[in-house]
């Protein structure tokens, strides 16, 4: 049977940092001292350092808007179509800043299937149009797109390449994974709203998956649902861009949910039969600092097996689908070994889950 590879992974991020002008911003848009300080508190406690826009933040004393040019602009932000054209012109950028880092050992050209995945905007003629024209790719390669499946979309997408490449070994499938999260910015007074904002900044990253048996080998794929939980996220197009409900619940729900997995641990779960101890290597979605924390519990991990996620989080904070593949970037470049469960978590409430091999394996096999 043959075995797909994530062969390399570009990533690429906008050249602006937004996360202390949201800070500011929220400040002012929340109403009581009380709030203020809960916010404070929880953006201290969030363990990010830095988020990225294509938006440039307005000067500290600039009363009137998030932003230098005004994009948003207090009492007249802008509406869905606004955010979705700057998505078609701002997404493809960076989507082509991705691609170019995948390095020049990668055959961008040689690619026969194209996947673009994207929760946080649309157009069409699609980013991958725009793209198979910036790299001259063979107009005739099949394309997928991908959409709205928030957070735990990257692992969707590259279970469809796992199942493309195993029935076309040939097949070089190039993944490219945008997001621009702050194109929906809201204007809200509504602290727990606010507190959501916080987490989020934009991101692309780019893979190159195929048989050829180099990267980050593939191995099963898993999907868990959690019951009566569709309530806890949610991601909606309003008339102010797409409105996101983040419950405070999830991280509680999350933890009950893996320790019911690690205590049952069959061979159709999560571990698939295993203890979490066998495994070398966590790649795990950060979602948020208390979502880390809580798959830390849930699972009995130590203290330093989700570093990589931690410092992904640090650095730019949730990029939605694209910030997975960030930390298996940072695995790779870092030089880990061994065998790893990977781990994303979405509306649903669902956690998509695969396994795979980097480098060389040390514990049990594949």
């Amino acid at each position: 049977m043959t075995t797909a590879h994530i062969n390399a992974i570009g990533t690429a991020v906008p050249r602006h940092d937004i996360h202390a002008r949201f800070i500011g911003l929220a400040d002012r848009l929340l109403e009581g001292d009380a709030s203020r300080r809960i916010f404070r508190r929880m953006a201290g406690l969030a363990g990010i350092e830095h988020r990225w826009s294509f938006l440039e933040p307005a000067d500290d004393d600039d009363f009137e808007a998030a932003d230098r040019e005004g994009f948003y602009r207090l009492g007249a932000f802008p509406g869905t179509a606004q955010r979705m054209e700057r998505f078609e012109t701002q997404g493809v950028k960076l989507c082509e800043e991705a691609v170019r880092a995948l390095g020049e050992n990668e055959d961008v050209q040689s690619a026969t299937h194209l996947l673009l995945v994207s929760c946080t905007g649309f157009v069409a003629p699609g980013i991958d149009q725009m793209l198979i024209d910036s790299f001259g790719l063979d107009p005739g390669l099949e394309r997928t797109a991908i959409g709205f499946m928030g957070c735990s979309a990257a692992i969707n997408a590259i279970r469809l390449a796992n199942h493309i490449v195993r029935s076309e070994p040939a097949a070089r499938v190039l993944m490219v994974n945008i997001e621009l999260c702050s194109l929906h910015l809201q204007e809200t007074r509504e602290l727990e709203r606010l507190l959501s904002g916080l987490l989020f900044g934009d991101g692309c990253a780019a893979a190159m998956i195929s048989s050829d048996a180099r990267g980050i080998a593939l191995r099963d794929f898993r999907t868990v649902t959690i019951p009566e939980s569709a309530h806890l996220i949610t991601w909606r197009i309003g008339d102010q861009g797409f409105e996101m409900h983040l419950s405070g619940e999830v991280p509680q729900r999350l933890a009950k949910a893996l320790d019911a997995e690690r205590l049952r641990n069959d061979r159709d779960g999560i571990l698939r039969g295993e203890p979490a101890e066998s495994y070398d290597l966590w790649a795990v979605h950060p979602g948020g600092r208390t979502i880390l924390d809580a798959v830390e519990r849930g699972l009995g991990l130590e203290a330093d097996a989700l570093g990589r996620s931690r410092s992904v989080l640090r650095d730019f904070g949730n990029m939605s689908s694209a910030t997975l593949m960030f930390v298996l970037a940072r695995m790779v470049t870092a030089g880990d070994a061994g065998r790893g469960v990977a781990m994303a978590f979405g509306p649903g409430l669902v956690a998509e889950t695969f396994r795979f091999d980097l480098g060389d394996v040390g514990k049990g096999h594949g």
